[in-house]
């Protein structure tokens, strides 16, 4: 039997392609343009899937219409559908008891997978396994090191030098493993020596592929950006409570893994 979703979207565009996608992957799709026309259908219809847009109109009216599902339909899997998913936005979302974020432009690979691993195994209220940054980063690593490879060959001055993919992001591993280790450690805020040596090593090696002192700058820029891109499109997933010093302490940790790398860079590293 088709499962059937209430799929909600003030955007036509939108509202006229996504749906349609749905029904040729095998689902039975209502969709509504608004607040009143969602109540309706979640007063007339049985749904296992809503699929609702954060501001329909006014912002944050995808938490109202996933509030009536709850109340009115407990077992429907409710996702919110945005183009960025704020920290404050999923605090509210964890609230509401939304089930997953659907981040804007969907992936329809993604998207199915995503909305078939739900219905196979809903999370049940107040059940959610969220963790902590460490275990995330070393999960999502891959990732990670996929958006810093192609943050580097979209910057004017990395992408000139002529380096493989994996001598651009041979370092991301250790950086990610040994900071993750430095988040899990009895003294997160003080930077092991093995955080230490990985960020000296990163520097030399830099120096020896040609790397510009500008150029290393840019380089721990960008592996930032490609770290908090992962963690911004997971927020569901992460122990919110503690991601705020989770992230400070991460910061900390790449500052001190860049001077390092600056010091070795220059060749000014103390023995």
């Amino acid at each position: 039997m088709r499962s059937r979703i209430l799929f909600v979207d003030d955007e036509p565009s939108i509202r006229y392609t996504l749906p349609a996608i749905l029904e040729q992957h095998g689902f039975d799709v209502t969709v509504a343009a608004s607040v009143p026309e969602a109540l309706h259908a979640i007063t007339t219809g049985k749904y296992e899937v809503l699929i609702s847009d954060l501001n329909i109109g006014e912002a944050g009216d995808g938490f109202t219409v996933v509030s009536a599902m709850r109340r009115t339909q407990p077992s429907c899997v409710n996702f919110i559908l945005t183009g960025y998913p704020a920290f404050e936005t999923a605090l509210q979302a964890l609230r509401t008891q939304v089930d997953d974020y659907l981040v804007k432009p969907a992936d329809i690979g993604k998207l199915v997978q995503t909305i078939e691993e739900r219905l196979a195994s809903p999370i049940a209220c107040g059940t959610r396994d969220c963790v902590r940054l460490a275990p995330f980063l070393r999960q999502h690593e891959p990732e990670i090191v996929s958006r810093a490879l192609a943050g580097m060959k979209s910057h004017p001055a990395l992408a000139k030098l002529r380096l493989t993919d994996k001598e651009r992001t041979d370092h991301i591993p250790v950086v990610v493993a040994e900071t993750a280790e430095q988040l899990q450690s009895s003294t997160p805020d003080c930077p092991t020596p093995r955080v230490l040596a990985a960020g000296a090593t990163h520097g030399e090696t830099r120096r020896q592929q040609g790397y510009r002192l500008p150029m290393l700058v840019d380089d721990t820029r960008i592996l930032d950006s490609a770290i908090y891109d992962v963690v911004q499109n997971n927020l569901m997933r992460l122990d919110l409570s503690t991601l705020i010093p989770d992230l400070s302490r991460l910061n900390d940790t790449l500052e001190a893994q860049l001077q390092e790398a600056l010091q070795a860079f220059l060749g000014k590293r103390a023995a």
